[in-house]
């Protein structure tokens, strides 16, 4: 069974999928978020059914002190609609830091500036679906 992991953002959603084993992430070009929520939501449902994923990881951007702000509300309501809509079991995870990240290994492989802007969205979903992964594996240890 394979994982989707997402980068919320409110012009677009980083992508990520797992491999059938829950074992490694990869990075799926990000979504453009200008249509309207249910084509938002016909695309993921479409994406799920495409890579046969059981399971969505999305990224929760907590405050520092570990709060939710107004970002994390709107990520839980993302979650909720995603979850009656589609069907499949929707998880979230602390992704404190993880665009920043992602945008400082790009900026150390010498990535453009042009250039980091989708894959930085990309690479943060990896991020956040492969430390879901990792922590299942440990759980299962």
């Amino acid at each position: 069974m394979r994982l989707l992991g997402i980068d919320y953002g409110r012009k677009r959603l980083g992508l990520a999928v797992s491999d059938e084993e829950g074992v490694l992430a990869s990075p799926l070009a990000p979504y453009v978020r200008s249509r309207s929520q249910e084509e938002e939501i016909a695309f993921l449902h479409a994406l799920v059914e495409e890579r046969s994923v059981g399971t969505i990881v999305i990224g929760l951007p907590l405050n520092m002190d570990g709060s939710e702000g107004e970002m994390a509300e709107e990520v839980l309501e993302f979650a909720a609609q995603i979850r009656a809509k589609i069907g499949v079991p929707v998880t979230t995870i602390d992704e404190r830091l993880t665009s920043v990240e992602a945008e400082r290994a790009l900026i150390e492989g010498g990535i453009s500036r042009r250039k980091r802007k989708g894959l930085r969205d990309s690479l943060a979903a990896v991020l956040i679906l492969q430390a879901h992964l990792d922590r299942l594996r440990r759980e299962r240890s």
